[in-house]
């Protein structure tokens, strides 16, 4: 079985992309902390994820599978370093109004322990609740991973939870 059709996504997809991601995160135990009001927590999610989804379509890379039920994010870290999102103080507090100061805390953690050598980093892979456990991730990992082979680069990543830490310890992810 090969598994779903993978697609570089575009701009005309930012918001479904991180309305995806959205969905998926919003039960995760860092996304409560994050917005603790379950009733404005998609809302607040979709909101940071798209500043981040509208930076990866212009510095990156965004894959979807066919039917957009698994989105990959993607930001080579390769020769030049990315710059930060445009505006991204503002946006982040008109989108996260009342916790900004908590996914700002978020930011600076991913950036204590993010590696400085040359790589690609996975900001986001996220499956739709209903089509979890069904080979969507594991494709859209195999599709990246096929170009990291050929160049030669390494990826990094975080995991959100303990299963999608397990999912990537099945792809050859390590701890550090």
């Amino acid at each position: 079985m090969s598994g779903p059709t993978i697609e570089r996504l575009g701009p005309g997809e930012t918001r479904a992309v991180a309305e995806r991601i959205a969905n998926s995160f919003q039960v995760l135990a860092a996304t409560g902390w994050l917005v603790p009001e379950t009733s404005k927590r998609e809302a607040a999610l979709a909101g940071h994820f798209e500043i981040l989804v509208d930076h990866a379509m212009r510095h990156g890379l965004v894959h979807g599978t066919a039917d957009r039920a698994g989105v990959a994010v993607w930001f080579p870290q390769v020769g030049e370093p990315t710059p930060a999102p445009v505006d991204y103080d503002a946006r982040l507090a008109a989108a996260c109004g009342e916790w900004t100061d908590r996914f700002r805390h978020l930011d600076e953690l991913f950036e204590a322990h993010h590696p400085r050598d040359e790589h690609h980093h996975l900001a986001f892979l996220a499956v739709a609740p209903q089509r979890q456990g069904q080979g969507v991730g594991t494709t859209l990992l195999r599709h990246h991973h096929a170009v990291l082979d050929a160049e030669g680069v390494p990826a990094y990543l975080e995991a959100s939870s303990e299963i999608s830490r397990d999912l990537y310890a099945r792809h050859g992810y390590v701890g550090r």
